[in-house]
């Protein structure tokens, strides 16, 4: 209790700080909603040291800039606690304070998932009826082992050194790649973890497309397996729409996809050689960051199609990937983020 008394009082002063920065300018509105609004940190850092530089050159030499330079290091400062220490959920003031009086905790776990859904959309980072369907309708809450906050913007581990990702950035991924998620079509989630984001690729496809989740840790795959079955996904799991494989396995690797719960697999695969089995695919995810681009995964992206990807090593980008119907590429860059890296198992279970 002490604690989150604690927590919002601190919350309270970084919003009169950044408020101030505001203050006379519309430099720095966007920072307001960013604290506890699920942005990537990069972003909130980068948008701070914009109006600082900003600042610095309208009050350069006197005591009112000196001033600014020390609010916006305790801002930045605080940003860092609250997104990195305490991890900040997508939830104002008020709803902190219902939560300490048990209003929140009490509810159901689908009544959660709505609240968290409702915030995404009230941030801005949920923008279609169709995400917003799809991300109520996978509970987040049974993709997060049990001892985790299920329900707060933030990644979750899930053990092998490997996350769930935010929720901010599943809804960001689905808003970039609805309209490659279209029913019938096939979509590859690159690094699938827990499986939460396969399922809502399954719901978007529907019976009649293919969502294929690929992972290199073969206990990571087996309990995403059973996520999805506790999920509203089980139906597309058992009929075959959706299937979790097991990559970069030897040559007698397992592969946990059904129909058959033990396949052997004569090929070796791993994350950034994609699943050519299935492709080409219309939607391809990413979910951890590369070096640079996988050109397995932009053979096997279909003309037409979109490939969301984090690139970099400690600055990264979330980067849009497009083949045009003549097969040519473009590439933009969506925000700042910072993902855990795309890697062999080896290297992952060793920490990187």
């Amino acid at each position: 209790m002490a604690f989150l008394i604690f927590c919002l009082t601190f919350g309270s002063i970084l919003n009169k700080i950044l408020r101030e920065l505001a203050l006379n300018s519309d430099l720095a509105g966007n920072l307001l909603g960013m604290g506890s609004g699920g942005e990537p940190f990069w972003t909130i850092a980068n948008e701070i040291h914009r109006v600082w530089l900003v600042k610095k050159d309208l009050n350069e030499g006197n005591d009112l800039g000196k001033e600014m330079d020390a609010k916006i290091l305790v801002a930045l400062l605080a940003i860092v606690f609250l997104k990195f220490f305490w991890v900040v959920p997508m939830w104002t003031e008020g709803d902190l304070k219902n939560k300490i009086s048990g209003h929140f905790w009490t509810r159901g776990s689908a009544d959660k998932n709505r609240v968290l859904v409702d915030q995404l959309k009230q941030y801005g980072v949920i923008k279609t009826k169709k995400v917003a369907e799809v991300m109520e309708t996978i509970d987040r809450g049974l993709f997060v082992p049990d001892g985790n906050s299920d329900y707060i913007d933030s990644p979750m581990p899930i053990g092998y050194n490997a996350t769930i990702s935010a929720p901010h950035m599943h809804g960001t991924c689905l808003e970039l790649l609805k309209e490659h998620l279209q029913p019938g079509m096939h979509a590859l989630d690159v690094g699938s973890g827990s499986g939460y984001l396969t399922a809502c690729f399954a719901m978007m496809v529907g019976l009649q497309g293919r969502a294929v989740g690929v992972e290199h840790i073969p206990e990571l795959v087996a309990s995403s397996i059973e996520n999805v079955k506790r999920s509203a996904a089980s139906s597309l799991l058992n009929g075959g729409s959706l299937s979790l494989h097991v990559a970069g396995l030897n040559l007698n690797g397992l592969d946990f996809s059904p129909p058959s719960t033990c396949r052997q697999e004569k090929k070796m695969l791993n994350g950034r050689q994609g699943w050519p089995e299935q492709a080409p695919y219309d939607a391809i995810h990413v979910g951890a960051a590369a070096a640079k681009i996988p050109q397995p995964l932009l053979d096997q992206l279909k003309p037409g199609g979109r490939m969301v990807i984090p690139v970099g090593s400690f600055f990264q980008d979330l980067q849009v990937v497009d083949k045009k119907l003549d097969g040519s590429i473009s590439i933009r860059s969506e925000t700042s983020v910072r993902y855990v890296p795309l890697t062999s198992r080896a290297a992952q279970l060793q920490g990187f």
